[in-house]
């Protein structure tokens, strides 16, 4: 019978699925596909609309998706801040009075990678729902 702490050993030996998606090449071919899939799917929809169609529909897609991807772009911003000011060795921690359980510039990024990841994706399906005639449906889809 082995012992808890041998079994932990053991099981450290073979890396785990999860590992396998968390690595860098395979998390930049799928954020390739998904971006090549996002341009394709919205430059279909957009061609698939007349002139006049397509005029107004611009407008209401930047009065849609402006905001939110003006906080996105704020939270990319905010994580590099704090990125310059740790490299920099700036105690921004003590400068803004903050407990020790705040949040560091990966997390943020973190954060900011998922708001990245759904904005655009939302506004996709929008795009092709609109383009499709199915306004009611891509009304309600703006986060």
């Amino acid at each position: 019978m082995m012992s808890p702490i041998s079994e932990i050993h053991s099981a450290a030996i073979f890396p785990s699925p999860v590992f396998l998606w968390s690595t860098l090449p395979v998390q930049v071919l799928l954020f390739m596909i998904w971006g090549i899939s996002c341009c394709k799917i919205g430059w279909d929809s957009v061609m698939r609309m007349s002139a006049d169609l397509r005029n107004l529909f611009l407008y209401e897609a930047f009065l849609y998706y402006n905001p939110p991807l003006l906080v996105t772009l704020m939270v990319w911003l905010w994580g590099v801040n704090l990125w310059v000011f740790s490299q920099a060795n700036v105690g921004y921690e003590k400068i803004f009075d903050l407990d020790q359980n705040h949040l560091t510039h990966k997390e943020i990024w973190k954060c900011s990678t998922w708001m990245t990841i759904i904005v655009p994706t939302s506004m996709t399906a929008y795009l092709y729902l609109y383009s499709n005639g199915k306004v009611l449906l891509a009304a309600s889809q703006p986060v």
